[in-house]
């Protein structure tokens, strides 16, 4: 029974994961940009949830709409605002400068909310649901539950719809989309603007699950770029499984050893990437070709 608890257990954490990787994975697939200030905007609207649920005792979930369109206009701006000047630089400076929006939010961060940690502890943060001898606790079974349904949301907006296959189109061949019609600098505003929004919606879930404060990015940033550089670059699929096999590393590191658990997570991704270097379902390009 143990072990089922813990299967469980991982499989909503690696929703959450998952969730919050396809952010930084859509962003590669479109533009190209390992977006490294992704955590960053998680933890602005971790801590902006906090503060909004502060003042007013609002149910933390019903600011997922809000979040999402927020930082989504908010990643819409910094593409038309600084990231599209700089991407014909060459990927270098796009981490650079990504890196300095990070910086520089964690200190607008830090003056506003201090450097200490805040938790949203809603009225049921403490339940947790029963059934057939497993517990479900409330916070997680919620976060990981919503967290699975925007992904298959995301995933089934960008597979079906008429802006999801522009969006797959330039990922594949730009210049091939822009003989249709497709603008690949409006392709990649728009993917920016759904992987930070993206973040927006992640920062809810994990406002209820975690104590968050300004510093706290850059362990985040770093748990998604494995998950993505696990799955392979610019795959959602990829990002999914291989989120679900690090929750699943995690929740019985956690367990059983729990000293042992950061090892267990990133020892998973260097043991795989040494025998698959292009992740689980990336494609491998020849040097030729590349």
């Amino acid at each position: 029974m143990l072990i089922l608890q813990v299967l469980v257990y991982a499989v909503l954490i690696g929703g959450i994961y998952a969730l919050l990787a396809s952010g930084v994975t859509l962003i590669f697939g479109v533009l190209d940009v390992v977006n490294v200030a992704q955590g960053a905007f998680l933890v602005f609207s971790a801590l902006l949830t906090w503060q909004i649920w502060t003042w007013t005792g609002i149910e933390p979930l019903l600011l997922i709409p809000v979040m999402g369109v927020l930082l989504g206009a908010i990643g819409w701006a910094i593409y038309r605002g600084m990231l599209v000047r700089v991407i014909p630089q060459g990927p270098g400076m796009t981490v650079l400068l990504m890196f300095g929006v990070a910086l520089t939010i964690e200190g607008i961060l830090n003056l506003v909310f201090g450097n200490k940690f805040k938790s949203v502890s809603p009225d049921y943060f403490t339940d947790s649901l029963k059934f057939g001898g497993l517990v479900f606790p409330m916070p997680q079974l919620l976060a990981g539950g919503m967290a699975i349904l925007v992904l298959l949301g995301l995933y089934s907006y960008l597979r079906l719809s008429w802006a999801g296959k522009a969006l797959r189109a330039s990922s594949q061949n730009a210049d091939g989309a822009a003989l249709v019609g497709i603008s690949a600098k409006k392709a990649a505003g728009y993917a920016f603007a759904i992987g930070a929004g993206v973040a927006g919606v992640g920062g809810v879930l994990l406002a209820i699950m975690y104590p968050i404060f300004p510093a706290t990015h850059y362990e985040w940033i770093a748990r998604l770029l494995g998950v993505v550089v696990l799955g392979g670059f610019g795959s959602i699929p990829g990002a999914a499984l291989a989120a679900l096999l690090l929750g699943t590393m995690e929740a019985f590191a956690t367990t059983f050893i729990p000293q042992w658990a950061p090892i267990f997570f990133y020892g998973t991704i260097l043991l795989i990437l040494v025998f698959r270097p292009q992740g689980l379902m990336g494609v491998k390009t020849r040097e030729d070709v590349a």
